[in-house]
């Protein structure tokens, strides 16, 4: 009893400097000395265990009033000096309104997406519509439909990606390796007379600087009546014209072998080299010039035709196929394909493309330096 009097005593001192703490660091010390462990308080709680029953009804309920008082007076102070903290640091900070918000990261068009939307926009330009097919396409439109049945070499060439699943006609279903089973649809759904373009992702099984196993590929598809070579050199050459905005692009056109096309020609065009790297325009045969294959053409296969439900004696047509990446790799002077799936936005900047300078056909941004 003699304890919890004496020790009641430091209830009015310590009310008194927890009043007068001018840091929260003072008012913790406080704390510690009254309800810490070692603290009066606890002290006083604790020697409630060897009281007789009378003493803990006349002492208990002063004891806990103490410990009121002074945990209600130590979260007070508290509280004051870390309101004066706050309202001592808003007085002495200020914000420059002035300055620039700070840069957030933004996305960017993408080479093969910029490609795509100017080819769309050149060839619509010719009459030609946008057509899109599965991706997960069966052997006869990716193959047989084509020219090239189970037994065909050039199979070989398209070696690719099968599921082990078949159709509900019993036909194996792959990852197509072309766009071309579009234009087989294209025919069997539309007719003729037909024009349009083919744009899409396809799959093979290449990697290397210049081939991934996906890709991106345009194909176009004229059929029509009286269609001959002449209608298709001009398409391309008005084509490529526009596609690298000069009008000094010259064609080669070689003989060559595709099952879907008879005759064949792959299409080269004329560049020169500038500083080391190549500049599509003018004649190969040009002193610091050369030919590059750019893609391959030639006129629909009589047995195409008749497997698009059209009669080749009426109709006749031509077709065409490029890759896309290849295209914005000679446009925007890229050198290594693998880089247009790494998703690394430094390369697209280094490059010139970026959230808001969007090179755009109809905006006329040329070729970039």
């Amino acid at each position: 009893m003699a304890l919890a009097a004496g020790a009641m005593e430091q209830l009015e001192p310590t009310l008194a400097a927890i009043a007068a703490a001018d840091t929260i660091d003072a008012v913790e010390a406080l704390r510690v000395g009254a309800l810490g462990k070692q603290g009066w308080v606890s002290a006083l709680l604790k020697s409630l265990g060897g009281m007789s029953p009378e003493e803990r009804t006349s002492t208990g309920p002063r004891i806990h009033a103490a410990r009121e008082a002074v945990t209600a007076a130590l979260a007070e102070r508290r509280t004051a000096l870390e309101s004066a903290v706050l309202e001592a640091r808003l007085a002495a900070e200020t914000a420059d309104l002035s300055l620039p918000a700070p840069i957030a990261p933004r996305g960017s068009v993408h080479p093969v997406s910029q490609v795509m939307d100017e080819l769309a926009e050149i060839f619509a330009d010719m009459g030609f519509a946008v057509a899109t097919g599965p991706e997960i396409e069966d052997d006869w439109h990716n193959f047989t439909a084509l020219n090239m049945p189970e037994t065909h070499p050039a199979r070989a060439m398209h070696d690719t990606f099968y599921f082990p699943d078949k159709d509900a006609q019993g036909r194996s279903m792959l990852l197509r390796t072309h766009t071309s089973p579009v234009q087989i649809r294209s025919m069997l759904s539309e007719g003729a007379p037909l024009r349009v373009i083919a744009p899409g992702r396809v799959y093979r099984s290449d990697s290397d600087a210049t081939h991934t196993p996906m890709f991106h590929q345009i194909e176009g598809l004229v059929i029509d009546k009286g269609i001959h070579l002449g209608h298709l050199k001009w398409t391309l050459e008005t084509f490529l014209k526009a596609f690298f905005e000069r009008d000094d692009i010259v064609l080669r056109l070689r003989p060559s072998y595709f099952p879907f096309t008879e005759p064949s020609v792959e299409v080269d065009v004329g560049y020169t080299l500038v500083n080391g790297k190549r500049v599509v325009g003018g004649s190969g045969d040009d002193a610091n010039g050369g030919w590059m294959e750019v893609l391959g053409s030639g006129m629909v296969n009589r047995k195409v035709i008749e497997f698009g439900g059209l009669d080749p004696n009426e109709w006749q047509g031509f077709a065409f196929g490029t890759g896309v990446d290849r295209l914005a790799m000679l446009k925007y002077g890229m050198d290594d394909l693998r880089a247009f799936f790494d998703g690394d936005v430094r390369w697209l900047g280094h490059y010139g493309f970026g959230a808001l300078d969007v090179p755009t056909l109809s905006g006329g941004v040329g070729v970039r330096a």
